[in-house]
């Protein structure tokens, strides 16, 4: 049976001798899509990968960083279990030397991610889960103050870049909510949706290696998520997904609402 606390050392000990060295110091390069990648992307993602190997031999690894031809088969085969690595989720942030960025991790077996971890070195806070068994920050499980009871009350974490024209002016035009804020990684969105640092989130175009630690850290908080059309958000492929998600169920009924 894995430990988190074995995969949190994993991914704080890298984070220590490979990820924050770089930080203020980075090289930047842009990949084909147009985003950024740094060197330390690549240093991060081969020292994990070359650890979790070391110590879990049987199961496989997928990343942002991967090459296209392995991204584009990588759902054909069959496995035991995969890791999915961001291994710097936020690099605009991080290239641009904004205290915003994380590691996102998770195990993923038969379909479902049984194990999430997502590490923000910056603050050195460790937010995990395990399927079934609630999140924690550093170690202690997450406890949420009373959240408001109103959409209008709300703090909500959107980010504006990736939505419809259409859907950006009308929340725009007329907000539904208190405030709003927009972070850049986001991992750390989902965990900070856990600790209600923000109530409603919002966000258009999340791939699995994004939100697969993030989402069960704030869904075993009790958040509730889905797509705008409905959907769970968790998708074994590479479709990127549309995703809602709130603090609690009353909020979220109200969101869904004011978005359709």
């Amino acid at each position: 049976m894995i430990e988190i606390n074995q995969i949190e050392n994993i991914v704080k000990q890298v984070s220590n001798s490979v990820l924050m060295p770089c930080y203020k110091n980075v090289q930047v390069q842009k990949k084909a899509d147009g985003s950024l990648i740094t060197q330390a992307d690549m240093d991060v993602q081969d020292e994990i990968k070359s650890r979790l190997f070391d110590s879990f031999p049987e199961y496989q690894f997928f990343s942002e960083e991967l090459s296209e031809a392995e991204l584009n088969s990588f759902f054909d085969q069959q496995y035991a279990g995969y890791w999915c690595l961001d291994p710097i989720d936020g690099t605009s942030n991080f290239a641009s030397t904004i205290p915003y960025f994380s590691i996102s991790l998770a195990l993923i077996i038969e379909g479902q991610t049984v194990m999430g971890l997502v590490y923000d070195p910056v603050r050195d806070e460790c937010f995990t889960a395990v399927k079934g068994e609630g999140a924690t920050m550093n170690g202690q499980l997450i406890h949420r103050i009373e959240a408001p009871q109103h959409l209008k009350e709300c703090l909500a974490i959107v980010d504006f870049k990736r939505l419809s024209t259409e859907l950006a002016i009308q929340l725009v035009s007329t907000p539904p909510y208190r405030s709003q804020r927009s972070f850049g990684s986001v991992a750390l969105d989902w965990c900070w949706l856990a600790m209600g640092r923000g109530h409603i989130y919002l966000h258009g175009k999340q791939m699995l290696w994004d939100y697969a630690a993030g989402l069960l850290i704030a869904e075993e908080s009790g958040c509730v998520s889905c797509t705008l059309t409905g959907e769970p958000v968790f998708q074994e492929s590479l479709q990127a997904r549309e995703v809602i998600g709130s603090i609690n169920l009353s909020l979220h009924k109200q969101w869904i609402k004011c978005l359709s």
